[in-house]
């Protein structure tokens, strides 16, 4: 059964992230009030609540040599959507973490970028090589 995550995270401001999900990610707004806002991330529900910057005390961890944040949500979409979606943010005037290709030649690999959104939240993109090895041991 394909079902969808549902995530709540605290924001800063409403109307950046509001125009960050909906202008610059190119996501679907649902639901809002003047103090959360949820956005449609590829068909999944994250919900933003105004509350201020949240403290995390370990910021990054090492996967393969590569320094990632340790703190993050993110989407695996098609290779289209992927290429399409680092061209365009790479382009902007945004935090991006380069591509990198992870578990090469192993279960499981795949491409991955992170971005920062205007409350610090780093998303990653994923596309996997082979769909069937996303949860694969």
């Amino acid at each position: 059964m394909d079902t969808l995550f549902h995530i709540s995270l605290p924001c800063t401001d409403i109307k950046q992230t509001t125009n960050f999900y909906k202008n610059i990610i190119e996501s679907k707004i649902g639901r809002t009030s003047e103090n959360w806002v949820d956005v449609n991330l590829f068909g999944h529900q994250v919900t933003f609540t105004k509350a201020g910057k949240f403290n995390f005390n370990n910021p990054n961890y090492v996967f393969e040599g590569k320094i990632l944040p340790s703190f993050h949500f993110g989407v695996i979409v098609e290779m289209d959507k992927w290429s399409e979606l680092y061209a365009k943010l790479n382009g902007l005037d945004l935090e991006v973490v380069n591509q990198a290709t992870f578990l090469s030649n192993k279960k499981g690999e795949h491409l991955s970028f992170f971005v920062k959104d205007p409350n610090g939240y780093m998303i990653e993109f994923k596309c996997f090589k082979n769909k069937s090895d996303i949860f694969l041991k």
